[in-house]
């Protein structure tokens, strides 16, 4: 039968719903007979109820214009995998009636009924538990009185609570096997109500650690659109928010009301498709009750109608809740499983029970006599019938018998024990626990029933919660069986990944646990390597974000309108790095760090200062030591010549202070190039500032000399008396002393030390001196230019004296040199960094030295060198 054909089929039987079939007896409705079939009685001192859910049906409406009665009309779905829990609640039975120190001279009996998963079918089932007889009268009591003294059920907490509704008001224990979602009034009003499952916090809690554990950020969520999706959805979405795990979608599935409508419908069908086919996102959070998932097989078959199978549901992580145990009903077992291979399911903690796994073998139609479940679960499961069945024959084969369990698709059958049915396994044991605590809480009690003089039946179901609750055991296969004060096991849930088969079977993995009530750290654990993905992962992790990771170098940048786990990646700025994928922001290197290019690491900085091994600083040591070289030379030139006119012309003793100024200043400019110390800190600018000032000090001494002299040579001038060497050395002397002033309080305030500058330079680490004060810093170059500018004011206005008696103009050319080479030092000086701004201070120490040298002194050893003839007293006279 193909797939397309049985896609059709359900449409059809959802749209016209096959005919009643007739009643077979006048005395009771079809219902009833359909429910007498499907129960399952064994007998024994005491009855332990049970309400499971392998079926499902549709019901008439009522209509009040006729007598009311409940009608039937067809079953719906079948479920084999769920008979599971029958045959669960029968071995664990079956264990404790053959253990000699469990309930001794006791048995255990129990009753079975169906809820088919409607609110009609279990109250009336519920009520059958209560009752004696066939008919439904809770209340009547006879000699056929069955001695109930605890109900299993039900599957979810709507049949949960149909059923608790009705044992609450006898106070009989109820222990529900699989219900996770909180119910209603559970912990004031349900008091007999218990659950054989953990916390369901857990369990969200479980699914948050999966998703960060790989990564996960980007995922759909599939719920019901009823009340119990919207819970699942308004307790899950705050709890991944809070974690940095985004929704993309939240895709509901239609309620059964809703199916044909939207089956029918291809623009929904489109819509739904589209929203589930969406290739950024690789993860799924299924709340996976069966209808859920039902809604789902089929929206995913019916959308590869539409397209491509590939593109729709392959290639996909589903992880699944705890009501999960893959299961499908018989009219999609010829359904291909691949497209839930590798889905990983938070499940209900199982642990493997050896002996029911041989129990399951021996299973045999013929041992079931009374089980009105077995035969359609056979049938069902087999796809076949007896011989005796009343239904048509021609499209199915004949049950043998010989039918082996372990031979079913795993979507079937499963041989291992399910959760669901080891949750069913513990409950009875737990009640046998419960039931053999208070037998032997009264006194000589084993005597009284060896010699028949107790009857079971006097105990009272309401008598077994103070000892149910406190109940604390293990169970025959080690597991610890215990309720916490809310009635919930106390216990974890398993991770389990579930990998398909190309035969339909199925392998169940167990890959983590998730058990708060574990020591810190070892709360959720996962073992990665153990878990099969999908085969379009080819076994490599899969991803599920919505925009590719920010590599190292970048940092995320959120996009507007966006939900926070989409954003853009932004190169990080200069100065700053990212060494990890998805930074929120770039970090600052440490100061001795920098980024390297591509900004994902840092790397140490260098040293950075001028030193004498490198070309510029070679190349200042030479100018500065050739510079030097010369005003020696140039000294050594006039002290040999001492006694010339040239020589002795405008104040001999001031024409040795600058020659000896100018070589001290070359030599001094040696004082910045190489690593800062303490010593050269404090010498660099002092001693340029002193030396500069007295260098400056002579030539204003030597032009103030000048204007002097010509100013004393009038007739009647009362200048004479200052012409002569005690105003020059005043000058000199006094302009140096307020510069040594201004140094030595620098010195004593605020000095010069050596420091690192880690911010200047973004790939190395300035080592400078530090000027301590930067005022005094600049009062030392201001009064240097102010001496500067007076003595360039006083030469300018004296050019015009005669050239055979003073150097006016080649003081005035060589301070305007001097001036120009100090003021343009200024902002070069501020506009660099490092080892440039000592050798922007270096050039213009030489630049304006080398401008007074060759300005003052070239003229006169031309005159003296090349031309001695000129260097007489006459010839000067003359040319005056």
């Amino acid at each position: 039968m193909s797939e397309v054909f049985l896609l059709l089929l359900f449409i059809l039987w959802l749209q016209f719903p096959p005919t009643k079939p007739k009643v077979p007896s006048a005395m009771c409705t079809r219902i009833e007979i359909f429910q007498l079939l499907h129960k399952y009685y064994q007998t024994g001192d005491l009855i332990i109820g049970m309400i499971g859910t392998q079926f499902g049906c549709m019901l008439d409406e009522i209509v009040f214009s006729e007598h009311p009665k409940t009608k039937f009309i067809n079953q719906v779905l079948s479920v084999p995998k769920n008979y599971q829990q029958v045959l669960s609640l029968i071995f664990a039975v079956k264990e404790i009636n053959e253990n000699p120190k469990l309930l001794p001279n006791i048995s255990l009996g129990f009753q079975i009924y169906d809820s088919y998963v409607n609110a009609r079918m279990t109250h009336q089932n519920t009520l059958k538990l209560l009752s004696s007889l066939e008919r439904i009268v809770p209340n009547f009591k006879c000699d056929m009185q069955k001695n109930l003294i605890a109900v299993i059920g039900g599957r979810n907490s709507d049949i949960s609570l149909h059923i608790a509704t009705i044992l609450g008001t006898y106070k009989i224990p109820q222990i529900s096997y699989c219900t996770l979602s909180p119910m209603v009034r559970a912990k004031t009003q349900l008091l007999s109500f218990y659950r054989m499952v953990p916390n369901e916090e857990y369990q969200y809690s479980g699914i948050v650690h999966l998703l960060l554990h790989f990564r996960w950020i980007w995922i759909g969520i599939v719920t019901a659109d009823d009340e119990n999706g919207e819970r699942f959805v308004q307790t899950l979405m705050p709890m991944l928010s809070q974690h940095g795990i985004c929704t993309a979608f939240t895709e509901k599935t239609p309620a059964i009301a809703q199916a044909v409508e939207m089956l029918l419908s291809i623009e929904t069908l489109n819509v739904k498709a589209i929203s589930i086919s969406n290739s950024k996102v690789k993860v799924y959070v299924v709340n996976a009750r069966p209808q859920i998932i039902t809604c789902l097989t089929w929206l995913i078959y019916l959308s590869a109608m539409l397209e491509d199978l590939s593109t729709v549901s392959m290639g996909k992580v589903w992880i699944m809740t705890a009501q999960w145990d893959f299961s499908f009903q018989t009219m999609q077992r010829y359904f291909d499983i691949e497209i839930f291979n590798g889905a990983l399911s938070v499940a209900i903690h199982s642990s493997e029970v050896l002996e029911f796994h041989n129990f399951l073998q021996i299973q045999h139609p013929n041992m079931h006599k009374g089980d009105a479940f077995f035969r359609v679960f056979w049938e069902k499961a087999f796809n076949c019938l007896f011989s005796d069945s009343n239904e048509d024959k021609e499209s199915s084969d004949t049950c043998t018998g010989q039918e082996k369990l372990e031979n079913l698709p795993g979507i079937l059958f499963e041989m291992s024990m399910t959760g669901q049915s080891y949750s069913v396994y513990n409950a009875v044991y737990a009640i046998a626990q419960t039931l053999h605590k208070i037998y032997k809480s009264k006194p000589n009690f084993i005597t009284f029933v060896d010699r028949g003089l107790l009857d079971p039946s006097s105990l009272q179901p309401w008598q077994l919660h103070p000892f149910l609750k406190d109940i604390s055991f293990n169970n025959s296969v080690g597991d610890t069986v215990a309720f916490d004060e809310n009635g919930e096991l106390a216990s974890g849930f398993d991770i389990i990944n579930w990998v398909t088969l190309p035969n339909q079977s199925l392998l169940k993995r167990k890959v983590g646990r998730m058990n708060p009530r574990t020591v810190q750290g070892e709360q959720f654990t996962i073992y990665e390597e153990a878990i099969t993905w999908h085969n379009m992962f080819n076994e490599v992790l899969p991803l599920s974000v919505c925009n590719d990771n920010c590599h190292p170098g970048y940092s995320r940048k959120k996009k507007e309108g966006k939900p926070f786990c989409c954003y853009d990646c932004n190169p990080c700025p200069d100065g700053k790095f990212s060494d990890q994928n998805d930074m929120d922001d770039c970090s600052r290197c440490p100061g001795d760090q920098f980024p390297n290019k591509n900004r994902d690491q840092c790397l140490p900085k260098d040293l950075n200062f001028l030193s004498f091994t490198e070309p510029l600083g070679i190349t200042l040591l030479l100018l500065a030591s050739s510079f030097s070289l010369i005003s020696a030379l140039v000294l050594g030139i006039f002290i040999k010549n001492r006694n010339t006119p040239i020589v002795k012309a405008n104040n001999q003793d001031l024409t040795y202070s600058l020659l000896i100024s100018l070589f001290l200043c070359f030599f001094c400019s040696l004082l910045f190039i190489g690593q800062p110390k303490i010593m050269t800190c404090y010498l660099r600018q002092i001693a340029f500032g002193i030396i500069f000032s007295v260098a400056v000090s002579c030539v204003l001494a030597k032009t103030i000399t000048v204007v002097l002299a010509f100013m004393a040579t009038k007739p009647g001038s009362r200048m004479r008396k200052w012409v002569g060497k005690r105003l020059a050395n005043s000058i000199l002397l006094g302009c140096s002393l307020i510069q040594v002033s201004i140094c030595a309080v620098w010195l004593c305030t605020a000095p010069p030390f050596p420091d690192l500058d880690m911010h200047s330079v973004a790939e190395e680490i300035v080592v400078e001196c530090n000027e301590g004060s930067i005022t005094m810093f600049y009062c030392v170059l201001g009064y240097l230019g102010f001496l500067a500018v007076i003595s360039f004011t006083v030469a300018f206005l004296a050019r015009n004296l005669p050239d055979s008696f003073n150097e006016a103009k080649f003081i005035t050319f060589s301070m305007l040199v001097f001036c120009s080479v100090w003021l343009s030092f200024i902002p070069a000086y501020l506009s660099t960094k490092g080892k440039y701004m000592v050798a922007v201070e270096i050039f213009a120490i030489l630049a304006s030295s080398a401008g007074l040298l060759g300005c003052i002194f070239s003229p006169k050893c031309y005159i003296i060198i090349l031309k001695p003839g000129l260097n007489t007293k006459d010839q000067l006279i003359r040319r005056y």
